[in-house]
């Protein structure tokens, strides 16, 4: 790590991030290299190695971003509301994904590949970011539906997240998928992030707080 003040260097990183995140709305995951992000930032490629290593080390962290930003957004909820109903904590949780496209879409096509690229002082600074997602919706189950049984929340859990890594995959088709789609007799109903979500939520509430 280069010699400066933690504000320069976490100025550096989210230049970085920032960098990443904005090739990524245009190019795939493998089309980006260090190189591209490099001459999207102020400072050069050889640079970028003294805060991350691998190009699957800047896409983790800006997947931790993304995670600390739903987060903030829970907690916020949290305090705002102090009770909801099953129909209204649904509405809530898939409002607030339905703001991280960017959350879903790295989650469903770059999840393994970033972990397995990253050295493991990275890879647990994103899990601190993970862990406090899984238990911000925790928190969200206890406040609302202090009635629901631990296991049922822990089912909640272990469900919820799988599914949300399917989210994206469900609401963002391309052409060329719809072509191959209707070439192959496969009828598809499109639904937005915040109607998949929506409905998936409310099913696994069940009876809870109707």
């Amino acid at each position: 790590m280069p010699k400066g003040s933690p504000e320069l260097t976490n100025a550096r990183k989210e230049e970085i991030i920032n960098a990443c995140e904005q090739l990524y709305k245009t190019l795939s995951f493998k089309e980006i290299t260090l190189k591209e992000i490099s001459e999207k930032t102020s400072f050069t490629r050889t640079s970028i190695y003294n805060y991350f290593q691998t190009k699957e080390e800047i896409f983790l962290a800006l997947l931790q971003r993304e995670y600390e930003l739903w987060n903030a957004e829970l907690n916020r909820i949290m305090r705002k509301f102090p009770a909801l109903t099953k129909d209204e904590f649904a509405d809530k949780l898939a409002r607030s994904l339905e703001k991280r496209a960017q959350l879903l879409k790295i989650m469903s096509m770059n999840h393994y590949d970033m972990e397995t690229g990253s050295r493991p002082e990275r890879l647990a600074e994103f899990k601190v970011a993970y862990g406090n997602s899984l238990r911000a919706v925790m928190n969200c189950l206890e406040q609302y539906f202090p009635e629901m049984p631990a296991e049922d929340k822990q089912g909640f859990l272990y469900t919820f997240f799988p599914f949300m890594f399917g989210i994206y995959p469900y609401t963002f088709v391309t052409e060329k998928q719809r072509t191959a789609m209707e070439t192959a007799g496969v009828n598809y109903a499109f639904m937005s992030i915040y109607e998949i979500t929506f409905n998936c939520v409310k099913r696994l509430l069940g009876e809870y707080n109707v």
